[in-house]
This record gives structure tokens, C-alpha cells and sequence, in this order.
């Protein structure tokens, strides 16, 4: 009969061992379906047990749907409030009916499956592939469509068959952050490997949070040159982890640690601090860098005291706020507003900054955006400019976006030039500087020393690069 509901051979079995075991039960025993986190800590520790004594397997997986901060920011909490509800009936449909279900997280939700001799790997996967089937019906909001996805690990007793209670539930949860880190949609359970990968991250976890007190992590400066003189009109601040056994990391190691701990306002007055110190050793040498720009994560912006930490900041270098350039993924203004955010930005242009809109191309912000956040310039993102000197289509995106800028009297800034040939079209098109490899790689700031030094040796007596007229 389950089969022919088109439940999978090993799901069905699974079904069916449960409700037998189900009704050998007394009728309202122990609590089932959706549970609050205390009594769900409980029962996993029942499960455990009875798993261990009956020799059958058990399971606890872990759930998170995908770009769930996407889905906040554009609909808000009590949508994702509304989303979240849907989602617990959707998954009390696909369990077992002695299994149990709580929410941990806005965002996390964990299932304790109980003992079953038909309960395998096999099963497990089956099973969180229903789940995802049954997230991928849209969910009602007000009447429109919403459509969303999640990621899911599990971790069965027998993997880790010694575990306590709390080592079974993060090895669930470890193996749902390896699934979210190979993309959406992705089911991964645990396994030894994932333990040993769950370590690292750990102890990556902690020294990172030392990292930003002794110095490891710091900027690297970028280059920006104008396409009309091949001067340097900038360096872009990116962050680097300077770890003394793993070498250099970049941000995409270690901005989920900022983030899951609440650091990305420390993260970026460390980057700040150093950024601001180098424009002032500049300055006192004698080397006059217009601007350096460094990127603001939206939880920044949320900070209420960020416009009067950032002016005591750049009085303490000696620096006027034209010298920064605010850069912001255009995912944030694209997003559902936020009061704060808004006027955060739009306090930081009045302030002087200039506010760069990054990425520009990739997050669909809206020209009204652009006009109300008083946006000063647009980073044309890199996959616009790769391989445009040899791409007509490439070349008509470039060219309408310069447009664009152009009548909305913004500047504008080609991300990822490689190569002679496409930092020259960028030049004809009429972008107002360029950035990337083919201009300077990120470095340290002793090696961005002698880039400056060697690039004004080069501009002397260098023919300009002239745009097209006419």
C-alpha cells in the first residue's frame, strides 16, 4: 500500500516497521511530532538508549533551508515565521508517527527518528529527499509563491556508536553544515571524515577569534587605476587571515566563523583600523592615495552607533571621510529595506563617504535604489568583464551599463581586468577606472609599498590609454 502511494521500497519499509511499532506501544507513552527543544534533548536521549539496548539503528538529522537570510530580508520575520510553520506540517506529513520534530533556530530544525531494523542509509537518504520534495512546493504568502529549498545531514546511531546525546546532535548538525557548504539542495551524512573535517573547522574556529586580537588578520590592498591616466586613484582593503601553520586564507574561510559568532562589526573596525593606518603612512611619505575602499557587511550597517564609531575612526588618522569608499553588495539594497540600514547608508554619503554599489550586475538593485542610497559609483561586477574584448554580447552589457551610469552622473569601476585587452575596452567604453589581476593582485601592505612605487616609475613617459570619441 505504500508503495503503490509511490513511497521508495526502502522508505516504505521503514513506514511500515514504524507503524507496527507504534501500536506496540501504549497509546500516548512518550511524546511524538513536534516537540519544544527541552522534551526533544530528552527523547533523543530515550532513542539512544533504546537504540543501543534493541541493537536496532536510529537516526537525528538536521535541517536548514537554503538562503534564508535572502528570504528574510526580502519578505521579513513574520513571513519567514509563516514559512517556517507551513514547513512543520509539510514535515510531520513525511516522518514517522513516533518520531519527533522541534525547531532550534529561526532557521534550523532537527528530527529524532527512533529505533528500526529497516531504518539504513539507504532510508535515511530517502527519506530527506522527501523532505526536500516537500519543500520545493511553493509556500503561500498572502496569496503570491514563495519557493525555497534546504539542505539536510544526518547522523545514524551506528556511525557513532559510543556517542553521547550532545555528540549526536552536532554530528547531525556538523554533517547539515557540509551539505550547506556544496550548495543547495545537498544531503550529506556523517561520517568519519566529516568528524575529522568538523575538528578542523573547529579549532579553525577558535584561533580565529584570537586572530583578530594578535594581528593575523589584516588587509591586503587592491589596486584602482583610472583608465584616463593610468594613475592610481585607489586600493580596495580585502581581508586575509595570516595564519602561521595554514598560510593565507581569504574571506570565504572564515567569514561564516564572523558571522556565526556575531564578529563581523569586530571584523570590520580591525580591517578599518589598519586600512585607515596605512592611508596615513601613505600620506606622511609623501604618496597621495585618493581613496581606499572596504567592504560593509549588512550586520554593520544594522549597528545603530556605526556613522559616529566610523567619524571618531577617521578623525583618529587624520583622514576626511572623502578618502573612503563604503563599498555595499548590491544584495543589500536590493533586499527587503531596513529602516537602519537605510539610514546608516544614506548618513554615511551625507557624511562624505563615497558609497560604491559592488557586484553591481549580480543582485538586481533597482535605479531607485541607487538614486535614495545616494550611491557615488557602481563596481561592474567581473563576470561582466571577463573575455568582453572578445565577446560582442559581453561588450553591449558593458557598454549599457557605462551608459546607465553615465545619464545617472555615477563613476564607475570595471572589477576583474586580466588582461591588456580587456582593461583597454573598458578605457573605450568609458569606465572611469579599473580594477583586478591584470592591474595588481592583492598584497600585504610592505609589498603594496613597492607596487606604488614601481607602477608611478612606469606612468612616466607612459602613453595613455584614450577613450572613444565622438
Amino acid at each position: 500500500m505504500a508503495v503503490a502511494l509511490g513511497l521508495p521500497l526502502a522508505y516504505a519499509a521503514l513506514n511500515a516497521a514504524g507503524s507496527h511499532s507504534l501500536t506496540a506501544k501504549a497509546a500516548g507513552a512518550r511524546p511524538t511530532g513536534a516537540v519544544s527543544t527541552d522534551i526533544f534533548h530528552d527523547e533523543i536521549q530515550a532513542i539512544l538508549q533504546q537504540a543501543k539496548k534493541s541493537g536496532e539503528n536510529a537516526a537525528c538529522v538536521a535541517v536548514s533551508f537554503d538562503d534564508y537570510p535572502a528570504m528574510l530580508d526580502l519578505h521579513g520575520h513574520a513571513a519567514a515565521d509563516h514559512v517556517s510553520s507551513q514547513f512543520v506540517d509539510r514535515v510531520l506529513a513525511v516522518i514517522r508517527g513516533q518520531d519527533i520534530f522541534t525547531q532550534i533556530k529561526p532557521n534550523r530544525f532537527l528530527i529524532g527518528l527512533h529505533p528500526s531494523a529497516q531504518l539504513d542509509l539507504e532510508a535515511c537518504v530517502q527519506m530527506s529527499g522527501r523532505i526536500q520534495n516537500t519543500v520545493e512546493e511553493p509556500f503561500l504568502l498572502n496569496g503570491a509563491s514563495v519557493y525555497m529549498s534546504c539542505s539536510i545531514g544526518f547522523c545514524m546511531q551506528s556511525s557513532i556508536p559510543e556517542a553521547e546525546p550532545q555528540d549526536w546532535l552536532e554530528a547531525a548538525n556538523a554533517a547539515l553544515d557540509e551539505a550547506q557548504r556544496n550548495g543547495p539542495m545537498t544531503i550529506r551524512a556523517f561520517s568519519s571524515q566529516t568528524r575529522r573535517r568538523t575538528l578542523v573547522r573547529a579549532n579553525l574556529r577558535k584561533d580565529f577569534v584570537a586572530a583578530l586580537d594578535n594581528g593575523e588578520i589584516r588587509p591586503w590592498f587592491q589596486p584602482q587605476v583610472s583608465t584616463d591616466t593610468g594613475n592610481i586613484t585607489g586600493f580596495e582593503a580585502l581581508a586575509r587571515w595570516e595564519h602561521p601553520s595554514k598560510g593565507i586564507m581569504g574571506p570565504q574561510i572564515f567569514l561564516p566563523f564572523a558571522e556565526q559568532a556575531d564578529l563581523m562589526g569586530r571584523l570590520g573596525q580591525v580591517i578599518r583600523h589598519r586600512a585607515f593606518s596605512a592611508m596615513q603612512t601613505w600620506d606622511m611619505g609623501g604618496t597621495k592615495i585618493p581613496r581606499i575602499g572596504v567592504n560593509f557587511a549588512s550586520d554593520e550597517l544594522r549597528d545603530p552607533g556605526l556613522i559616529d564609531r566610523l567619524k571618531w575612526e577617521l578623525d583618529q588618522f587624520d583622514l576626511t571621510p572623502d578618502r573612503l569608499a563604503v563599498e555595499i553588495l548590491e544584495t543589500v539594497f536590493s533586499r527587503r529595506p531596513d529602516d537602519v540600514i537605510t539610514r546608516n547608508v544614506t548618513g554615511l554619503a551625507a557624511l562624505g563617504c563615497c558609497i560604491d554599489l559592488d557586484d553591481f550586475g549580480t543582485g538586481h538593485a533597482s535605479i531607485a535604489s541607487i538614486k535614495r542610497f545616494d550611491v557615488s559609483r557602481i563596481k561592474i561586477d567581473r563576470t561582466f568583464v571577463a573575455k568582453a574584448d572578445q565577446d560582442p554580447s559581453q561588450q553591449q552589457l558593458v557598454s549599457a551599463i557605462l551608459t546607465m551610469a553615465e545619464r545617472l552622473n555615477l563613476e564607475t569601476l570595471a572589477e576583474g581586468v586580466e588582461t591588456a585587452g580587456e582593461h583597454a575596452l573598458m578605457a573605450q567604453l568609458g569606465a572611469d577606472h579599473v580594477q583586478g589581476f591584470g592591474i595588481g593582485r592583492p598584497m600585504p601592505f610592505e609589498k603594496a609599498q613597492i607596487w606604488i612605487g614601481s607602477h608611478q616609475a612606469k606612468q612616466k613617459g607612459a602613453p595613455e590609454i584614450g577613450r572613444k570619441t565622438g
